[in-house]
Order: C-alpha cells, then structure tokens, then sequence
C-alpha cells in the first residue's frame, strides 16, 4: 500500500508501514489540513528520535511531549491538547491492544464493532470513525465484513469525499473542491 495523504514521501511511507503512525495521523485530522495532518507522526517520529509507538510514547514525561508538539512547526494548531489526546490513544492501544493499532481493524468482528471500537478512541466521533474506516478499506485492504456498510456514504466508490479518497495529486484537488463546496453550503 502506498499513500499520498501526507505528500511527503517518508511521511507516506510511514503512514503505510506503522498502524499507529496512521492512527496518529487520523487523529490530528482536524481543525488544520488534511496533508499537514497526516505528515505529523512523521514529524513526531524525528522530533522522539525514534520509532514512533505507543510505548515510546507512554515511556516520555507528558511535558516533553507537549513541547515537541509545539516545536515550530507545531504538529497541531492546538498542540498541547492534541499531544494528551495522541497519548491517550497510545495507552488505549498499548493497554486493550497490546500496543498493536492495527488488531482495532484487524481484529474487529464486522463492520459494526469496528465503528465501537474507534468512536470508543478519544477524539472519533462518527464521522471521523467513518472516514478512518474508509481509509482503511479503500488504501489499507480492510477485510472486516460490513465495512462499507459501517462507513456509508465515505466507502463508496468513486466518491471524492475525504481523505479515504487521495491517491494522488488529483484525487487530492477533487477531495479539496468538495470539502470547499460543503463549506460554501452551509454558509
């Protein structure tokens, strides 16, 4: 699996060989761009000077954790309060995942317990879980049975609706354009 969320090629790379640094990522998709989110764990990974796990994380005094989320560039438009909930996420998936992100999609039965499962992760509301879950069966292979079913309308093909949907330059131009068009029909 390759990623182009990040626009970043390491950054992609990260994202598509750790379970937690995508995690992350989803996490930290809010309030700021997309890209700017997604290339973030990798960012958090050089500023910790090593692999970026739940341990590593959770074994890190929460001060020093804030304050690599606010080095500048900050991580987050809201660093410190996004650097808790990114360790809040660590110790869930260290303590009922045995630090494995990816067993939350892995291991899930269907469609149904994987939207418990994330909207159960601080900061996933339904929404959120839905793209997440999208992500995972557009660019990740997600098998859990019911996976579009759980994720509707963000599972659908063809769609150009989020993040589930950026392969590449211009898929990411079409996600823009329709979040712009969202935002101006609201207003």
């Amino acid at each position: 699996m390759a990623f182009y969320i990040a626009l970043n090629d390491e950054a992609n790379d990260l994202l598509a060989s750790s379970s937690f640094a995508l995690l992350v990522g989803m996490v930290l998709d809010q309030q700021i761009p997309m890209e700017r989110a997604f290339i973030a764990p990798h960012l958090l990974a050089q500023r910790i000077g090593g692999e970026l796990t739940p341990q590593h994380l959770l074994d890190m005094d929460m001060a020093e954790i804030e304050k690599v989320f606010g080095e500048k560039p900050a991580l987050h438009r809201f660093p410190a309060s996004m650097a808790k909930r990114v360790v809040e996420v660590a110790r869930i998936v260290s303590d009922t995942y045995d630090g494995d992100a990816g067993a939350i999609w892995r291991e899930a039965k269907d469609g149904d317990d994987l939207m418990k499962r994330l909207t159960s992760l601080p900061g996933f509301g339904k929404d959120k879980a839905r793209i997440f879950i999208a992500l995972l069966g557009k660019q990740v292979g997600l098998e859990v049975p019911g996976w579009q079913q759980a994720c509707d309308p963000f599972g659908n093909e063809g769609t150009f609706m989020s993040v589930a949907d950026i392969i590449d330059a211009e898929s990411m131009t079409q996600v823009r354009n329709f979040k712009q068009a969202m935002k101006a029909a609201k207003k």
